[in-house]
């Protein structure tokens, strides 16, 4: 059986996910943290195990010691009074609030959003394009959601720097100290309990502000939920985005006729191989590795194994979006691929909330890219290139480029 959880695993973890879909789909381990989970591959049983109502979301089913419950989920949030957020929470509670929220994604919302989206990409490449040379995460791919979420929160302009800051260290820290990331969830709830005071006494059209306008049958939300909605929104809405325009920008730069296919298409005002791609690289090598923490509530039976109440499951997104039962050739990038039902964003009841916010950004930053520069290439060997460590997100760290400065 191959390794897990190495750096070299990290690099490329297909290999070792091929093996386990074939000799052992649903896969008892040790997780660096210390914590025993079980790993689910295969497309049929992650597909199952997203819908199905007898795992929880609620960290309080896991059977574990306090210890190890402890080294579950986001760092940081329990201290912070910030867990009752949709990744944590079951029916009825993830239906109100999901329902509270879900008003700020729909299609017609991000339409609307798609022109700041613009205008941020924009600027950010203005920032290099002179240069000749940048690093597409630290100089672009990192900023933009950033940006884009405070925005759409409603955290004022002269504050939103402090927010890149505090998420850079999420991102930094994530496979390493867990003190470091606590540290930044506790200043972000120091700060939104301030924002959402002040969006009390003075509102605006943004989401923290409808978020405490809203009521659901009368029923407001508490200080706590709207803060840990804010902040369940900004964690898990902008490294999802980094990662899907970081890895989907080295694979279409590894994979140069793909990248040329879309350039041509773009070129000549056709968008659709742009969404097609889009959702193919997001199969390819998508931001999500392993879906959040799930527990079971009672005895279960999935891809044969017998799993105890209690038990925590994590579904292997990365493995399932590359299972020959369901995908045809599928460790090929193929931008044209029209069957495409893959799990980069969950699957049930909770399916990522921002999805469509975030394949706007993804859409936006790879054809603004492809157009603005169109000889961008890798600067350097991808030997050399880094993933972060970390259980939930794949990302890489730096991606250096190079390509022929823009002249005013």
């Amino acid at each position: 059986m191959p390794e897990l959880f190495t750096w070299e695993f990290a690099t490329d973890p297909y290999p070792a996910y091929a093996w386990l879909r074939e000799h052992s789909p649903v896969h008892r381990t040790v997780l660096p943290s210390g914590v025993e989970a079980w790993l689910v591959t295969r497309y049929a049983d992650a597909r199952q195990a997203l819908a199905d109502q007898r795992l929880s979301k609620n960290p309080a089913h896991h059977a574990g010691t306090a210890h190890a419950k402890g080294r579950t989920g986001i760092p940081g949030e329990r201290k912070a009074e910030l867990m009752t957020h949709l990744l944590n929470i079951d029916p009825p509670d993830h239906t109100r609030l999901r329902r509270l929220v879900s008003k700020a994604f729909t299609p017609r919302t991000v339409a609307e959003f798609a022109p700041r989206v613009q205008e941020l990409t924009d600027r950010l490449i203005d920032g290099f394009a002179a240069q000749g040379s940048a690093d597409l995460i630290h100089d672009f791919a990192f900023p933009l959601p950033i940006y884009a979420i405070c925005d759409l929160l409603g955290v004022p302009r002269e504050d939103q720097d402090d927010f890149r800051d505090w998420a850079g260290m999420m991102i930094r820290h994530g496979g390493g100290p867990r003190g470091g990331v606590a540290r930044s969830v506790k200043k972000m709830r120091a700060y939104l309990a301030e924002l959402i005071h002040r969006k009390r006494e003075e509102p605006g059209d943004d989401l923290i502000s409808g978020l405490i306008r809203a009521s659901d049958h009368g029923e407001h939300l508490t200080e706590n939920e709207a803060a840990a909605m804010a902040f369940i929104l900004l964690f898990a809405g902008f490294e999802t985005t980094v990662n899907l325009i970081g890895n989907g920008m080295y694979a279409l730069l590894r994979h140069p006729e793909q990248r040329e296919r879309l350039q041509r298409a773009l070129t000549e005002g056709d968008t659709r191989l742009l969404a097609t791609g889009v959702e193919e690289l997001l199969r390819y090598d998508g931001p999500v590795e392993l879906a959040t923490w799930r527990y079971a509530t009672e005895p279960l039976n999935l891809g044969g194994r017998d799993i105890a109440a209690g038990d925590p499951v994590l579904v292997v997104l990365a493995a399932a979006d590359r299972d020959p039962e369901r995908f045809g050739d599928p460790d090929t990038l193929d931008l044209t691929r029209r069957d495409n039902q893959h799990l980069g964003y969950g699957h049930g009841i909770h399916y990522c909330l921002g999805a469509p916010l975030a394949r706007l950004e993804g859409q936006t930053a790879i054809a603004t890219l492809l157009r603005r520069l169109p000889d961008v290439r890798l600067a350097g060997d991808p030997a050399d290139l880094r993933w972060r460590g970390g259980l939930i997100m794949r990302g890489l760290r730096t991606l250096p480029v190079e390509f022929t400065a823009e002249t005013k």
